[in-house]
């Protein structure tokens, strides 16, 4: 590594932290969403996000956790069908706001697949977890523009 480039950097650009996703594909019945929820209880994994996608005999949910091998081994465990992806979390914060975060990957022609905010949030600022088109394009875009992103060592354990 030559002087000067931080551990996130290489000689060929930035690669941006990215955090896993889980989307666990649950029946639409009552009490489901409960029985996820309570998979996690008593374990070193917390979720940090949560988003419900709701149609009428699935939802699929969309969770973050701060300990994605614990995670994982909790939805096999329950067997939780379930499916992996990575997202990026962003810092919003006075200057880097979640319009002037739209305006930046549209700039780029970047799609904004889906986002949503995180429960748990590192330093308890506005926080949101977004898929794009290209995650390492708008982790460059994003911190040329001067936004916060974190990893999930960053996220709280509780």
């Amino acid at each position: 590594m030559d002087e000067g480039t931080t551990p996130t950097e290489t000689l060929h650009g930035y690669a941006p932290p990215t955090v896993t996703q889980f989307s666990v594909f649950l029946d639409n019945k009552v009490g489901r969403l409960l029985d996820l929820v309570e998979a996690f209880n008593g374990s070193d994994a917390n979720i940090c996000a949560l988003n419900v996608h709701e149609a009428s005999d699935c939802a699929i949910i969309r969770l973050i956790s701060n300990d994605t091998p614990t995670a994982r081994r909790l939805l096999r465990e329950h067997k939780f069908p379930f499916a992996v992806g990575e997202v990026l979390i962003v810092e919003l914060s006075k200057g880097n706001t979640l319009s002037s975060l739209c305006l930046s990957l549209l700039g780029a022609e970047l799609n904004i697949r889906f986002a949503y905010p995180l429960m748990l949030r590192p330093n308890g600022t506005p926080t949101i977890a977004l898929a794009v088109d290209d995650p390492v394009l708008a982790g460059q875009i994003l911190r040329r523009k001067h936004f916060r992103l974190f990893g999930e060592a960053d996220l709280p354990a509780a």
